[in-house]
């Protein structure tokens, strides 16, 4: 039985890479039993699909290190890692990881060990679902995984939070998007955004709109503030049109 104590988590995940392949990144975040653990990482030679798949398989490691039984929410805005691990995995298992192509399945060893660690809990007693949170969005735990991996994928220092969902800055409950089905394909326009350096990140709080150059800063202006809205601009264009869907 799932114990009451420690029963849920959350887990927000997110990989970028520059080039596809190129340098990458992974960014995580854990919200467990009033506390919060970022995750990171990243590899100067990888893809998009690899560092979604590493994101997914350190949270879920982390949770399985807890030593306890849960009910996990990964919230995931990679449709190939959602139906990859719900739908796919089992029947390449059976069919020696060839897939529906009869060809190699890419990336098996990650998706080997995304397998192992999704049965380890579930043998353990925990529960597992995994829902489709969009990108670029506005939705804050997405936003903060995403600056995380990119981050990591360009090479900039990181400073991880650990500690108390009290004293962070981001809202890891909110789901403000509806979230679209995985199956929905993406049109290129946002593809290629999501493939995009920041070109700026905006900040909104108490009505006062400040523009930051790097995360950093950003960050460092709407901690602890209530209300506050953040998000990544990709263009002089997108920094006009998070403004204008903010009202200013």
């Amino acid at each position: 039985m799932v114990s009451e104590k420690n029963s849920t988590i959350i887990i927000y995940t997110d990989g970028s890479s520059r080039g596809n392949p190129g340098p990458g990144g992974w960014g995580t975040i854990v919200w467990w039993n009033g506390k919060v653990n970022e995750l990171g990482g990243g590899e100067r030679h990888t893809t998009n699909n690899r560092m979604e798949l590493t994101a997914a398989i350190e949270g879920l490691s982390f949770v399985r290190d807890l030593g306890d039984e849960y009910v996990v929410h990964v919230r995931a805005d990679s449709s190939y890692v959602i139906n990859g691990i719900t739908k796919w995995v089992a029947g390449w298992e059976r069919n020696g990881w060839i897939n529906s192509k009869k060809e190699e399945v890419l990336n098996r060893d990650l998706w080997e060990a995304l397998a192992g660690v999704v049965s380890d809990l579930k043998l353990s007693g925990s529960k597992i679902s995994w829902v489709y949170t969009p990108g670029h969005s506005g939705i804050p735990g997405n936003e903060r995984a995403d600056a995380i991996a990119t981050g990591y994928a360009d090479d900039e220092q990181q400073k991880l939070f650990s500690g108390s969902y009290e004293t962070y800055n981001v809202d890891l409950e909110s789901l403000e998007v509806v979230a679209i089905s995985p199956k929905q394909k993406k049109s290129p326009e946002v593809k290629a955004r999501e493939k995009m350096k920041a070109f700026s990140y905006l900040s909104l709080v108490n009505g006062k709109l400040t523009r930051h150059e790097t995360w950093a800063s950003c960050e460092k202006e709407v901690k602890g503030m209530k209300g506050a809205k953040y998000k990544k601009a990709v263009s002089a264009d997108d920094e006009k049109s998070i403004m204008k869907s903010w009202g200013i």
